[in-house]
């Protein structure tokens, strides 16, 4: 029995929330373009569902996973891109059929992983937990970007501490990926969840460095959606200050960011 429901339960929803805000939209709001340059809500869609098939491929056929992960190796800068523009020309309706499949399969199979199971992927090796909290993390963020396009404002709800602990335990990837030394001391991290109100915590009280603040702004800041400067996050020490600067809670090289609402960074 897999270690994973309760994640994959929020992941499940988390689906479910973004179909709804798709489902019913226009051949013509399908191409609406998204703050990610270059990407309209069908690329983002499309994205969605090219990483649940390579996560259902890393589940089921370890070798063939291999062989695509080489190719993603040799074209860092693009692959992605390329898997999504490839999902973005199909009509919507075949687009959000493909997603819904994808989705669906790799639920099933990662609900019946057995405990302790570990995934091949586009690093290291990942539990099964961690697969399905990456999954959601993406799609929470890539929602993001299709509620902005809408012009839609999203209810933040306790899903979000996934995304909050992916980002707090991806802290010294963010250093390395951009060839910094990480910090030596732990942090400690505290912030507000959007649903109950109650703290999430993380590293040791006693901590010289500190990072306060809403866990919903926390999540935008490490996917990347909005600019440390339209959050209400706080930094207390210089090496907690810097990590807000270039937080990342995706694998990959570092990403731009989004520049601030008052013009560029």
């Amino acid at each position: 029995m897999s270690d994973a429901l309760p994640v994959l339960d929020d992941l499940r929803s988390e689906s479910e929330e973004l179909d709804r805000l798709v489902a019913e939209l226009s051949h013509e709001r399908w191409s609406l373009p998204t703050p990610a340059p270059g990407w309209t809500v069908a690329h983002q869609i499309a994205h969605l569902a090219w990483t649940d098939r390579a996560a259902l491929l890393a589940a089921t056929d370890p070798d063939a996973f291999g062989a695509e992960a080489g190719k993603a190796a040799a074209a860092p800068g693009s692959f992605v891109d390329e898997g999504a523009a490839e999902g973005a020309v199909l009509p919507p309706a075949a687009l959000l059929a493909r997603w819904r499949t994808g989705r669906d399969a790799l639920w099933q199979v990662l609900s019946e992983a057995p405990a302790g199971t570990r995934l091949p992927w586009y690093g290291p090796p990942m539990a099964v937990p961690s697969m399905a909290s990456a999954r959601l993390m993406e799609t929470w963020a890539h929602g993001q970007d299709v509620a902005d396009a809408l012009g839609v404002a999203r209810a933040a709800t306790d899903r979000l501490r996934h995304v909050a602990r992916i980002g707090v335990r991806a802290r010294d990837f963010a250093f390395a990926v951009r060839g910094l030394d990480a910090p030596g001391e732990e942090f400690r991290i505290e912030l507000t969840s959007p649903g109950t109100g109650e703290t999430w915590a993380y590293g040791p009280e006693d901590a010289a460095q500190r990072v306060t603040g809403p866990g919903l702004d926390f999540c935008l800041l490490v996917t990347q959606r909005a600019h440390r400067a339209d959050l209400a996050l706080r930094a207390q020490g210089p090496d907690a200050d810097r990590w807000l600067d270039i937080a990342q809670a995706f694998a990959g090289p570092p990403g731009a960011g989004r520049p601030p609402k008052g013009g560029a960074a």
